[in-house]
């Protein structure tokens, strides 16, 4: 089977990046041809035969960028040329669409389609929703300026983007968002796709209010990577853990450092709590206030073997996020290797949790009732420990098992 993989970044980026490189590579294993398309960027990884990428696009910076960029977020001509160009190269089975909005536009559903009609070939076209684009112009249902979450603009009321400002709290990018949410709902492009990928319940709650996806919707969660080395590891890990009959020492927060994920409401949390040492392990733009609190230890950006370890020997991890997440590899993460989480109750993470079994909620942005639920897990090491052996009965797909079931049940 040839896979055509559709992102906007090929370079490391954030889930999305994650999801499509780790699967990528697991086709190929397999026998299946993959190939990438997206924008060029001097940190691209993977690619295809006929060498056809996008311009890189920063729309943050340039004057040239800011002149171009009403016409360029809503339809590429760039993006759809060239995409057809890798089609006519490839001729693909199966193109599996994932962040395609603003740089690369919905513009590639339609060389799609316009391949197949003219070559004469059923092409598979599938869509895994990382974010809520398809019924939110700024993805995240939530207003920059206030924080809040908000539906708005589910059932296709985008006028809401343009009142809240709701694409980097600019009224111009407010308006072109709802633009461009108008005029691909009233062409129904979005129903062009055959199969959209949900990895969360809450997502798929979500799209399906738009009548023109609800058919189209299946549930299938996230993988996470666990080799037979890392089986190893951890039941070492829990023997020495039994031997010593106390958790580590330390909270861990691993992950972006940024206001939707909830870093100021942790922070102020740790500042109400001198004597818990929390541990945060990544970056993003609140980089600096995480360095500033006295009980916080700032590990910067941590991968591999040493996240690993990271994550193993917390007490528990901390997953505040302030917006709808979809199905977060962190909270998955933190579970596989042993290590209860305590998660906002908002989006599709809170799933992942058996509340008083395996991990603990709480009320998203309340830094009060996290600030407690803190403190009594710190205060209660008994009950770490029992919603640490709990997590050992959690069952995520690895990426072996997530293929076998997108190939069975999606590509086919």
């Amino acid at each position: 089977m040839k896979i055509l993989m559709v992102n906007k970044f090929l370079y490391p980026n954030g889930g999305s990046e994650t999801y499509i490189f780790k699967l990528g590579e697991e086709l190929l294993k397999r026998g299946h041809e993959v190939q990438y398309f997206g924008m060029e960027h001097e940190g691209r990884i993977v690619g295809n035969h006929a060498q056809r990428y996008t311009g890189n696009m920063d729309f943050h910076t340039g004057k040239l960028q800011k002149l171009f960029y009403p016409f360029k977020i809503i339809y590429s001509f760039e993006a759809k040329r060239k995409m057809e160009e890798v089609l006519g190269d490839m001729n693909p089975d199966v193109v599996h669409l994932n962040n395609i909005n603003f740089q690369l536009t919905p513009s590639v559903i339609y060389a799609v389609r316009s391949y197949g009609k003219k070559s004469g070939r059923k092409v598979k076209l599938v869509y895994t929703a990382h974010d809520y684009q398809w019924v939110c112009p700024n993805h995240m249902m939530r207003i920059p300026a206030t924080g809040k979450i908000c539906f708005a603009c589910r059932e296709g009321h985008f006028s809401a983007c343009m009142k809240n400002r709701c694409i980097h709290d600019s009224k111009i990018k407010s308006v072109l968002g709802t633009v461009e949410a108008e005029l691909y709902r009233m062409r129904k492009t979005y129903a062009m796709v055959d199969v959209i990928v949900c990895p969360s319940e809450f997502m798929k709650k979500q799209l399906d209010t738009d009548p023109l996806l609800a058919d189209k919707t299946v549930m299938m969660r996230n993988f996470v990577e666990r080799t037979p080395a890392d089986d190893k590891k951890m039941r070492l890990s829990g023997k020495k853990r039994d031997e010593m009959k106390t958790p580590a020492d330390y909270v861990l927060y691993f992950g972006r450092f940024s206001e939707e994920k909830g870093i100021g409401t942790l922070l102020a949390a740790c500042k109400a709590l001198p004597e818990i040492p929390f541990v945060f392990a990544g970056s993003g733009p609140m980089t600096e206030q995480v360095s500033k609190v006295k009980n916080v230890e700032n590990r910067g950006f941590v991968t591999g073997e040493a996240l690993r370890r990271l994550i193993a020997g917390a007490r528990f991890s901390v997953y505040p996020s302030e917006w709808y997440e979809n199905c977060p590899f962190s909270v998955m993460e933190s579970q596989m290797y042993g290590t209860p989480v305590l998660v906002s109750d908002l989006g599709g993470a809170p799933e992942l949790v058996e509340a008083g079994r395996t991990g603990e909620l709480f009320r998203g942005g309340d830094a009060e009732e996290l600030t407690e639920h803190i403190r009594e897990l710190w205060n209660n090491p008994e009950r770490c420990m029992k919603y640490r052996e709990n997590c050992k009965d959690i069952k995520f797909d690895t990426i072996e098992e997530y293929c076998d079931k997108i190939v069975r049940k999606v590509y086919t």
